[in-house]
């Protein structure tokens, strides 16, 4: 065994650890504010086996509230019945996000099935997955019909390292650059980008005044109370991309920044509030 992978195990082993200790999990109970996971997912994967997102997986952790989307909705293509499934397995501090993929025919079928059977006030889209780019004229049709409704859009930029990813199911993370021009053309949009990196937050993204943030992919030392130097708190909310991250690590992520107790009430929840219709 190399020195880097045994330094690379040394470092999982002693990430696992911390997210063991009692502090911890207490870290969402330190905030009188109450704590909304704005992206989780839940259902089966092709290619792995993860732990499911349950009432009592949200309570060990003291999380009030997820917004779990189907996992099943990355590759399947009937997305009708995947969302129907998934509104019949959530429940409680569970609410349902849809799935909706432009690319399919009918697709805006399965939104108004969303919208009008479903009751969902909220759409996940998968764009790498699903094969489009952000200037496809799809998409700014999907946002005009979703911003007439008082819905809003979820966008994942990625949903894991290109390095552990099967190697016949290698995806490339969303290119965000067309965004700018799409959010311009609908300002009255809300859109919400989920495991954006810093790096994408920097560039892409910045200046785009109705788009927010998730912070399950900010990384580095002090990666909120740095990133909070360039994007307003007002659009910067929680997420822990559970199962595929361990929920701790973004509880951990509010106690290694230096943050206020208004801004900690601002991510937990406030912002996340204040993006609902």
């Amino acid at each position: 065994m190399t020195q880097i992978s045994l330094l690379r195990r040394h470092f999982l082993a002693q990430t696992v650890a911390l997210a063991s200790l009692p502090w911890a999990s207490r870290a969402a109970k330190e905030s009188t504010a109450m704590l909304i996971d704005c992206n989780a997912h839940l259902g089966a994967h092709p290619n792995r086996d993860l732990m499911p997102v349950t009432e009592a997986f949200l309570a060990k952790r003291g999380i009030d509230e997820a917004w779990v989307a189907p996992i099943e909705g990355l590759l399947h293509r009937d997305i009708a019945t995947v969302n129907a499934r998934h509104v019949a397995r959530c429940g409680g501090p569970l609410r349902p996000v849809g799935v909706v993929h432009p690319g399919l025919p009918d697709w805006q079928d399965d939104l108004r099935r969303c919208l009008e059977e479903h009751g969902m006030k909220i759409i996940r889209l998968y764009p790498n997955y699903h094969g489009y780019t952000l200037d496809d004229a799809r998409l700014a049709q999907l946002l005009e019909m979703t911003t007439a409704k008082d819905v809003r859009v979820q966008i994942v930029a990625q949903m894991e390292d290109q390095r552990t990813q099967h190697p016949l199911m290698q995806v490339k993370p969303v290119d965000f650059k067309p965004l700018a021009s799409l959010m311009k053309s609908l300002p009255e949009a809300r859109v919400m980008v989920l495991n954006a990196n810093a790096t994408m937050a920097q560039t892409s993204l910045r200046g785009l005044t109705n788009v927010w943030l998730d912070i399950a992919m900010i990384e580095g030392v002090a990666g909120i109370e740095n990133l909070l130097l360039q994007w307003p708190l007002d659009r910067l909310v929680f997420g822990t991309h559970a199962p595929f991250f361990y929920a701790e690590s973004s509880l951990l992520k509010l106690q290694e920044s230096d943050l206020t107790e208004p801004q900690l009430s601002a991510i937990r929840q406030g912002s996340a509030q204040a993006w609902l219709p």
